[in-house]
């Protein structure tokens, strides 16, 4: 469904670029990479997200993630959302292959926080369900990842239920002498399970007091073969037919191989600018500029629907439009700002733009959604630290104004007719202002933190054409005032023991997707706004026991819990006295976002990282989470809620040799269990709901000199046929991989 002057232009583009980057690292090489030791995390390292500033590890009460440059190196996922996954830092959700939503504690979407470089990307439109919005970052670009677990609103805002998963890109580097520092990477990678073509390069020039990073990325992906294997519980998710529209009609077309997950596949592309000015020893500029853009991206999970009885399809197209995320943001940073430490203020503006396209089976209309949005932002900050303590002052505001437009086309004569909009036709703007301060202090083994956030949030949207839906209003507005702290403690005893417990609350505020939509949850129901939302609350409770033994093993588990108030649900409504109305043609059954319902989550992670040897490292991780709707009589089970997973692996390494096999795995998610009025999709499962899985998996790198490297891997060996929870794709069938790096 790409665009074929699109399509052709990135791959001439793909063949340019490759060929230019490894010819000239080859050329350029001077010096090893920085660091491309793989070592057990310890927690005295150096974490920024907890608290938006340099911290010991050892010293944050929240649990926290740490996923470095030379792990994400060997790791050679084909995107982020794949590389969140394999680290084991959360179970991920798919709709198809462009794409990955992360779940934290039970918490999916707009309830879990995206930050890059410090900005955060949920804007007004990041919806409840399934978010496939991580595509849009690139993990070849990243210097490292910070998973923080559990409520992160008093620091970051509106969104961080779940947590919040924190990317920090890249820097230039400073040269030390009067001679420019070149430094920079480059590799290519080619996969076989869905015919991956990966090319990357990053190239760092560094004066004393200026310095610049420009990184490029851009991959192929064909259509994903899924495992032929299946596990004890039998097959399922082949693609036995597809839609094909042949002489002006829809046709169902035999699949040559029922393995290969027809119209998965696409394109994108992911560039990095980054200037960084260091006129003195006490201040530092940074222009930050990114762009990340893809093909139409097919939705592949609807395009499996079942058309009316069962029979056929539901669809005959169902697409996303190219995904572009382009952001601009200053940062200045001083030191010795009157009696503060330090100060830094980071201004972004982000501009995001995407679309849905679908036309159903027979039809010759095909309607086109299209949102774009402009998002401003300002966090200033001020740091002071004084004997055993420390204090952060800051102040955030966020503006998003939404530009929803929509069309129907017919695809036979190219004539176009109106169409409701997603969301408000007359436009939508969301405002959030708060004052956040955080304060940290140390007495002999221990350590204490606390912060507290308050502000506001407003939302104003209007509706100005009817003719679609007669709404009871012309707008909605929201006007809500917000407030959410944390506190805790950390005990670093004798015996290397560590003991942290940490209180905190949160909240998510509803926004332009949550309070003022339109849209088919799933063929036959429709969602229609309701103005009287209010925000989600939580209460988390973390108990953290950890044991660094020898500096060589960490063993780390957490107990938590969570309670959910004002939970944002989708459930049965009203619209004008009706429990059902049409919509695109279909008589759909009338669902709105409500505050519906309490619940309650808990579960315990255990993980353990040890180097056996100087040679030898094995690791260890896994999740469990429960969550509950409370009722009054029977609870019933909350969406969202991953089965038990985790990973294991042993790994065997020299300066000039890697090798490292793992395993990934998930326990079964019995049918009863779901949660049928939400988000589970159990229309994509077996009857008996998703059956439980593991992967073998293999990979090595081996470093030819101080320039190349060759890394490859064989993934999921034993073809193993599965799909994750909630997913309406089939996970990757046996992969082999191989890429060419050269670090320079």
């Amino acid at each position: 469904m790409c665009v074929c002057n699109y399509c052709n232009h990135m791959k001439k583009t793909f063949l340019l670029f490759s060929t230019f980057l490894l010819v000239n690292g080859a050329m350029m090489a001077q010096n090893l990479p920085t660091d491309t030791t793989l070592k057990v995390v310890q927690i005295r390292e150096t974490v920024v997200s907890a608290t938006r500033s340099k911290q010991a590890r050892s010293a944050v009460a929240q649990q926290v993630l740490l996923v470095r440059k030379p792990e994400i190196e060997q790791m050679n996922a084909q995107t982020t959302a794949d590389l969140i996954q394999q680290s084991g830092a959360a179970f991920v959700q798919r709709s198809q292959q462009g794409g990955g939503s992360p779940v934290l504690r039970g918490f999916e979407a707009s309830r879990v926080l995206l930050v890059v470089d410090g900005i955060r990307m949920n804007n007004a439109i990041y919806r409840a369900g399934h978010l496939q919005n991580i595509l849009t970052i690139d993990n070849a670009m990243l210097d490292r990842a910070e998973v923080l677990y559990g409520p992160s609103t008093t620091v970051y805002g509106t969104d961080a239920l779940g947590g919040a998963l924190c990317f920090f890109t890249k820097n230039p580097v400073f040269s030390q002498s009067r001679k420019l520092k070149t430094v920079g990477s480059a590799f290519v990678r080619y996969g076989t399970v869905n015919e991956e073509k990966t090319a990357h390069a990053d190239v760092s020039l560094g004066g004393k007091k200026i310095a610049g990073i420009l990184s490029m990325t851009y991959s192929d992906f064909g259509d994903l073969r899924m495992g032929k294997n299946p596990g004890s519980e039998g097959r399922f998710g082949e693609r036995p037919t597809y839609v094909a529209r042949i002489n002006g009609r829809d046709s169902i077309i035999a699949n040559s191989d029922p393995y290969v997950q027809k119209f998965s596949a696409y394109q994108q592309m992911d560039m990095m600018g980054k200037v960084v000015f260091r006129p003195n020893a006490h201040a530092m500029h940074t222009l930050n500029v990114q762009l990340s853009t893809s093909s139409d991206i097919p939705r592949y999970d609807r395009l499996t629907d079942k058309g009316a009885g069962g029979n056929g399809f539901a669809s005959a197209e169902w697409y996303y439009g190219p995904q572009d995320r382009r952001m601009v943001a200053y940062k200045l940073e001083k030191q010795q700002v009157g009696w503060f430490d330090e100060f830094q203020t980071t201004v972004n503006w982000q501009g995001i733009e995407e679309s849905r396209h679908n036309r159903n089976f027979g039809a010759t209309r095909r309607t086109d959604r299209v949102e774009a949005l402009n998002v401003f932002g300002i966090v200033s900050e001020l740091g002071k630290t004084w004997g055993n303590q420390a204090l952060r002052l800051g102040l955030d505001a966020q503006y998003n104004d939404v530009k929803s437009t929509a069309r129907r086309v017919d695809v036979n004569t190219g004539a176009e007719s109106a169409q409701s909009t997603r969301y408000p036709d007359g436009g939508s703007q969301t405002l959030h202002i708060a004052a956040f301060a955080t304060h940290q202090w140390q007495r002999k083994n221990w350590s204490f933190s606390e912060g507290l956030r308050a502000g506001f949030a407003a939302l104003d949207a209007r509706f100005d054409n009817k003719d679609f839906y007669p709404f009871p209003f012309d707008k909605a507005q929201q006007r809500t005032p917000v407030v959410s702290g944390h506190a805790g403690a950390v005990w670093n005893g004798p015996g290397k023991w560590r003991f942290a417990v940490n209180a905190s609350t949160g909240f998510r505020v509803p926004n332009v997707d949550d309070l003022a939509k339109v849209f088919d949850s799933a063929v036959g129901n429709v969602v229609v706004p309701n103005p009287d939302l209010k925000p989600e609350k939580t209460f988390n409770l973390d108990v953290n026991l950890s044991r660094n033994i020898t500096n060589r093993l960490r063993w780390e588990n957490v107990l938590w819990g969570t309670l959910l108030q004002d939970a944002i649900i989708t459930d049965v409504y009203t619209f004008n006295g009706q429990d059902s109305i049409l919509y695109d043609g279909m008589n759909s059954r009338v669902l709105a976002n409500q505050n519906a319902r309490k619940a309650r989550l808990f579960g315990f992670s255990s993980g353990l990282d040890a180097d056996l040897s100087a040679q030898w490292a094995v690791y260890a991780s896994v999740s469990y989470t429960k969550g509950e709707i409370i009722e009054s009589e029977n609870n019933k089970p909350l969406d969202h809620i991953p089965p038990l997973y985790g990973r294991a692996g042993l790994r065997w390494h020299t300066p000039k040799a890697v090798v490292e096999t793992w395993t990934l795995f998930n326990t079964k998610k019995t049918i009863d269990q779901y949660n049928n009025e939400g988000e589970d999709n159990a229309q994509y499962a077996p009857p008996g709901g998703m059956p439980g899985w593991f992967t073998l998996n293999l990979r090595a790198t081996y470093r030819f000199s101080q320039v190349f490297a060759l890394q490859t891997g064989l993934e999921n060996i034993l073809d193993r046929q599965y799909r994750n929870f909630a997913s309406g794709i089939n996970a990757p069938g046996r992969n082999v991989w191989v890429t060419l790096r050269v670090n320079w």
